[in-house]
């Protein structure tokens, strides 16, 4: 337990933890509350979809400008700029909500400006974690900020459950809108040396980030699985599962479940910690099998302990290729282009999200909803499988502390 809190000891790690845990709680509270919100305002899945695959749109189109934001400017900096936009976002679709002014237009146009924020804060923040740690500590580093992310979210999900289902779901989006501006200045006390900054041409620096990306099969390979599996996952999960629920086990237990799986989370997070596996990315993407099993339930057996049972392991297991996923990108992307690499990696896996969200509704309508998510279930396995088809996938070898140079290996007899 010790070396597992041993990034604790460096404060722009702590600093940098408490404000993606802060943020964690508050977003714990958005996408119930807005989705309930557009519920509550036309009923529509359709509109649902539009309104999520705004954000999620814009966020893809501005990530590979955030990332290289990230590797010119100091990255703290940016949290905390990203931070604030977010909270001027956030507070205007709450007080829209709450006066009753809402509409599906006016929910697009912010939504678009948040995920403008987000394509800013992601890079970042994903870059800025290996600076705040010795490289020996980076797998703890990462596993003990997903802890507490995770953490931070399994107590938002339910109390956002329980306050859309007794108040409004405005007060949910305020609640988030708090939370990045304490969040941002969190952000401000992080102090760290920034890697080199680029010079050249903005283009110079994409082409640069495009072929440290490309030239790792590993790495396209798996963001070219996840853009169909998050299509899959996210469509299924955040436009079609409120719907079920909506017809089921209602807002507040819907709130719960989504609890369930980040108290898996929480879990496979410890259980990373302590993994030693030289193929580590292996590992981590055969777990992506867990994706499936709320997308199956919900399409053929949504009841309360079922959905519980299959968030739990979803989490539990998606964590394993969290933790090994950062890590891996850490280990084998140079420092100063981490960031945009980060930004190639985010843009290839979220590319198809708004399809998915946007298209899901209509699919939805003409198959049936519980066909369509059983379908997306099944997308989600055939995208682990094309991931693990990649022998580079399989083999790429993950160093272990003992590998370092100048460690004492211990003999085993």
């Amino acid at each position: 337990m010790r070396d597992a809190l041993a990034p604790l000891r460096f404060t722009p790690y702590r600093f940098l933890l408490a404000g993606r845990t802060i943020n964690a709680l508050g977003n714990s509270f958005a996408p119930i509350a807005l989705a309930f919100a557009v519920l509550d305002l036309t009923g529509s899945a359709r509109d649902l979809g539009l309104v999520v695959g705004a954000r999620t749109l814009a966020n893809v189109l501005f990530l590979l400008f955030g990332g290289v934001l990230a590797d010119r400017l100091p990255r703290q900096l940016l949290l905390v700029g990203s931070n604030t936009l977010a909270a001027l976002t956030q507070a205007a679709v709450a007080a829209l909500v709450l006066t009753g002014a809402a509409t599906i237009p006016l929910l697009i146009g912010l939504s678009v400006l948040n995920g403008v924020a987000s394509a800013v804060a992601l890079p970042a923040s994903g870059a800025l974690l290996p600076q705040t740690v010795p490289e020996r500590m980076r797998l703890p580093a990462n596993a003990l900020s997903r802890i507490s992310l995770n953490s931070a979210m399994v107590l938002g999900a339910p109390v956002a459950g329980v306050v859309v289902a007794a108040t409004n779901p405005g007060i949910g989006i305020a609640v988030d809108a708090a939370t990045f501006v304490v969040a941002g200045l969190c952000f401000a006390f992080v102090r760290v040396t920034a890697p080199p900054a680029s010079r050249s041409h903005v283009l110079a620096d994409l082409r640069v980030g495009w072929r440290e990306f490309s030239s790792r099969t590993w790495l396209w390979v798996v963001v070219a699985g996840f853009s169909l599996l998050n299509a899959a996952w996210t469509g299924g999960l955040f436009v079609l599962g409120p719907i079920v629920a909506d017809e089921t086990i209602g807002r507040q237990s819907w709130g719960l479940v989504l609890a369930a799986e980040t108290v898996g989370m929480i879990l496979g997070g410890l259980v990373a910690i302590r993994l030693r596996l030289r193929r580590l990315l292996y590992f981590g993407v055969a777990s992506c099998f867990g994706l499936a099993l709320p997308l199956f339930v919900l399409g053929a057996y949504p009841r309360l302990w079922a959905l519980f049972v299959a968030m739990f392991l979803t989490g539990l297991m998606l964590e394993q290729f969290g933790i090994a996923w950062e890590t891996t990108m850490q280990e084998h992307v140079p420092a100063d282009r981490l960031a945009r690499v980060y930004s190639y990696d985010m843009v290839g896996s979220f590319a198809a999200i708004p399809l998915g969200q946007v298209a899901i509704g209509p699919i939805a309508e003409v198959v049936g909803l519980r066909p369509a998510l059983i379908g997306a279930g099944a997308v989600t396995v055939i995208a682990t499988l094309g991931m693990l088809a990649s022998r580079d996938v399989r083999t790429l070898r993950h160093r272990l502390p003992e590998d370092e140079p100048g460690t004492v290996k211990e003999s085993v007899p």
